[in-house]
């Protein structure tokens, strides 16, 4: 266990995120450039990619297998066990300090969500979560999810394949890497949630722990489900109906665009109630596998 003091003193109130129809999420207070966020109320939700450089990200997957002699139906059939460090960020009071029972609940509901285990209608994707280690820090500032770029870069464990996650109070719901940006930023690379949002925790409609799942979604490169509106490329999986915006609450029967489908709102990529969620695709898990096998394999 990691203890480090900063001789702050003021204490930060946990806050309950928002999430509005059709809002976009708060950027990172650090602006770090390979960012995607869920929750919030204004500006962008990840970092702003291009329709050039979403498709320079699906020429560099396809040239990244290819160089490994794997197939891209090959890749999308991987599975992996994926080791968990969880960093506590508590400021100087302790505030933020959540249980070892929390975090293991929260590891139960990656590996069902992962798992496919609740739906009949949700993948299993065949990636499975263990808990690797804990630790807990006294930062004040780094609880309130201040120099967000060193408390990470100081304290971010394992390799490539190993998803970091920092738990901090700030306005929005969570923070993720993208898995093609490692080789630029490893020091960096993990997901940042509000601790509120684990299981059991007061952040109202969020606390069943699925704000993880979302950002462990980004983390295996997928895209929102509402990523580039009504288009029949959208978030670039063929199973997920485009939408035109995110949803708000668990609304049966949106359907905003006139393309084939209702709204995806049972999705982890669409930003639901966390009790409304309940499924990936087959379509995501094979291009989560896909972006395993090119980035983090």
């Amino acid at each position: 266990m990691a203890l480090l003091g900063t001789g702050l003193t003021a204490p930060a109130s946990a806050q309950v995120p928002a999430r509005e129809a059709g809002s976009n999420c708060l950027v990172t207070d650090d602006h770090d450039s390979a960012d995607a966020a869920r929750g919030g109320r204004s500006g962008l939700d990840h970092r702003d990619l291009s329709a050039q450089e979403l498709r320079a990200v699906e020429r560099s997957t396809k040239a990244r297998l290819r160089a490994r002699g794997i197939t891209p139906a090959a890749a999308a059939a991987a599975v992996a066990t994926v080791p968990v460090y969880v960093h506590v960020m508590r400021d100087s009071s302790g505030n933020g300090d959540v249980t070892d029972a929390q975090i293991s609940q929260q590891i139960s509901v990656l590996n069902a969500s992962f798992g496919g285990q609740k739906s009949p209608e949700a993948a299993d994707t065949g990636f499975t979560f263990t808990l690797a280690g804990i630790d807990r820090f006294n930062n004040t500032n780094w609880h309130r999810d201040k120099q967000s770029t060193t408390y990470r870069s100081q304290t971010r464990q394992g390799g490539r394949n190993a998803l970091n996650i920092w738990l901090v109070n700030f306005s929005y719901l969570g923070i993720a890497t993208f898995p093609w940006d490692y080789a630029s930023q490893p020091a960096i690379d993990g997901i940042r949630v509000q601790y509120t949002s684990l299981p059991g925790g007061s952040a109202t409609n969020y606390n069943l722990g699925e704000t993880a799942t979302h950002e462990v979604g980004h983390w295996l490169g997928l895209y929102h489900t509402f990523q580039g509106g009504c288009t029949s490329t959208n978030d670039q999986v063929a199973d997920t109906p485009a939408q035109s915006s995110s949803t708000s609450g668990c609304p049966a029967g949106r359907d905003s665009c006139s393309l084939p489908g209702l709204d995806p709102i049972h999705n982890y990529m669409d930003y639901s109630y966390d009790s409304c969620y309940n499924q990936f695709t087959a379509g995501q898990s094979s291009r989560m596998s896909q972006m395993w096998t090119a980035y983090r394999a």
